[in-house]
């Protein structure tokens, strides 16, 4: 089973992108979704995900402030930055972060979804 956190202040993201992924990877996945990037740094080492989406501007703590927060040696999650800012200083930054596997613009589409998951 395929464990996935989403990480999005935005609920209507969130449940599109889970809807979309259900429906796109054959494989059973587990979602665990949070508002907050605070909430999730505090439990995301005990769930161990595949994968990991994250949204970067959200109140009180960014995506930018939990990747500089996240230890990646304790967790071997695929992280995927999944943003509405087509910026591109924020593609820029987020290539500098070794963890981030893509910077991938809201909403995710299927032909994301089939080169991340294949």
């Amino acid at each position: 089973m395929l464990t996935i956190v989403l990480i999005d202040d935005d609920p209507i993201s969130t449940f599109v992108t889970e809807k979309l992924i259900s429906k796109n990877v054959n494989e059973p996945c587990q979602f665990y979704k949070y508002q907050s990037a605070k909430a999730a740094l505090n439990e995301i080492y005990n769930i161990k995900p595949n994968y990991l989406f994250l949204d970067l501007n959200m109140p009180e703590m960014t995506g930018w402030d939990f990747l500089d927060t996240f230890d990646t040696a304790q967790n071997e999650a695929q992280v995927y930055i999944l943003s509405s800012s087509v910026d591109e200083r924020d593609i820029n930054k987020a290539s500098k972060y070794q963890i981030v596997k893509d910077y991938l613009s809201k909403p995710l589409i299927k032909k994301y979804i089939k080169s991340i998951f294949n």
